[in-house]
């Protein structure tokens, strides 16, 4: 069995997590520290652009992994009665927020491949990653049963503001701390989720 992919995957994983820039990862780096050859890159990914994207595919899926665990525990607590809408949003939002604030996660994994989508020339590449929706068509199906005043349109719209809070919260730590002067605690994750969760959830509760 080859586990040439694999161990390029887990290289390209830890040097993401390393360095400042996506430059700093080459193909000769990559190679040298996964002790193989430089044309290996190109023979299992196609290319070094692509490597990356594969690593950072499979580190969503961690994360994605992550959202529908706390989901569905959410789902469990309150069965058959729906879940609380905070928890699902909670849910939604949280690990993205956790793995940002936490040195040891592979949130820089993540962070690098929206810098190479932004700039990339080639958006097919990024496309799986960028497009997909599975994960959060699970969410929406609960926030319909919890907001059935709403429809998909609405929803869905309401999600992406949420996911939108999220990442400017997440990628503008320094901004927010300076825009709150200092008044939240951005490097607490459960004080910055709770914070979203505040700000989210009225947007699906019924209209007064």
């Amino acid at each position: 069995m080859n586990h040439t992919p694999t161990r390029l995957l887990d290289v390209c994983e830890q040097l993401l997590c390393q360095v400042d820039s996506v430059d700093e990862v080459t193909v000769r780096r990559l190679a040298t520290a996964a002790g193989v050859t430089p044309s290996s890159v190109s023979y299992h990914f196609g290319s070094q652009e692509r490597l990356i994207v594969a690593t950072a595919e499979r580190v969503y899926r961690r994360l994605n992994q992550e959202r529908m665990s706390l989901l569905s525990r959410a789902v469990q607590r309150r069965f058959p009665a729906p879940p609380e809408l905070e928890e699902v949003i909670a849910a939604l939002v949280g690990p993205s927020v956790r793995w940002s604030l936490d040195p040891n996660s592979k949130y820089r994994v993540l962070a690098h491949f929206n810098s190479m989508s932004q700039r990339g020339k080639n958006p097919e590449v990024y496309r799986a990653i960028i497009e997909g929706v599975e994960h959060h068509k699970a969410f929406m199906a609960y926030l319909r049963q919890l907001a059935p005043w709403l429809d998909d349109a609405a929803i869905g719209w309401r999600m992406s503001c949420a996911l939108g809070i999220r990442s400017q919260v997440t990628r503008s730590r320094v901004r927010n701390e300076v825009l709150t002067n200092h008044a939240i605690d951005f490097s607490d994750a459960d004080e910055v989720i709770a914070r979203i969760v505040e700000v989210v959830a009225p947007m699906f509760r019924r209209p007064s």
